[in-house]
């Protein structure tokens, strides 16, 4: 072994010596960076489940207004029968009860309709919280993550603290969108 191996290895022995200290930092980042993927996906699939909702919201609701025109409209028509002289009563009477039977139907319609239409808006709002903390806990990973990055340009431990600090309130803030109610 000559004078320069010698030299080259003492200089890599002191670069891993510098470098060791780094190492739980450069894991804490790994850990971050899987953290930041689950709340990001998390975040995604949360917010594709409330548009799908809103969705289905919006046409329930649709279809509340749909049977509230008819029952409207049967009930004018109901009206006006009521009011024009008909030759033949019998035939008028059946017709009148089966205008009556359909305003009774859509009448049980129109409460079922408006009770599933206010289910699924109620889950579109739970989507929409639920949402709104995954992204808030995805923005504090992420800057927790830069700050973090910092320590191994600065090699100061107070950025790897602040990072991690930030990085639990990230954390926090995801973990919170399972206990909105």
């Amino acid at each position: 072994m000559d004078a320069s191996e010698v030299q080259d290895l003492k200089e890599n022995l002191e670069q891993g010596a510098k470098e060791e200290p780094l190492r739980p930092v450069a894991f804490t980042m790994s850990v971050l960076a899987v953290l930041l993927a689950v709340t990001t996906v998390l975040g995604g699939r949360t917010h594709e489940n409330a548009v799908l909702n809103q969705n289905r919201a919006t046409d329930q609701w649709n279809e509340y207004q749909a049977q509230k025109i008819r029952s409207y409209n049967t009930q004018l028509t109901a009206d006006l029968m009521s009011i024009i002289a008909i030759e033949n009563k019998d035939a008028a009477a059946k017709i009148a009860k089966g205008y009556a039977d359909h305003q009774k139907k859509w009448v049980d319609d129109l409460k079922q309709d408006q009770a599933s239409a206010v289910a699924l808006q109620a889950s579109v709002d739970k989507g929409e919280a639920e949402a709104d903390r995954f992204d808030l806990g995805e923005v504090l990973l992420e800057i927790g993550l830069v700050i973090v990055s910092i320590t191994l340009l600065t090699r100061s431990r107070v950025y790897w603290h602040m990072g991690l600090v930030i990085s639990a309130l990230g954390v926090a803030a995801s973990a919170s969108a399972f206990f909105i109610k």
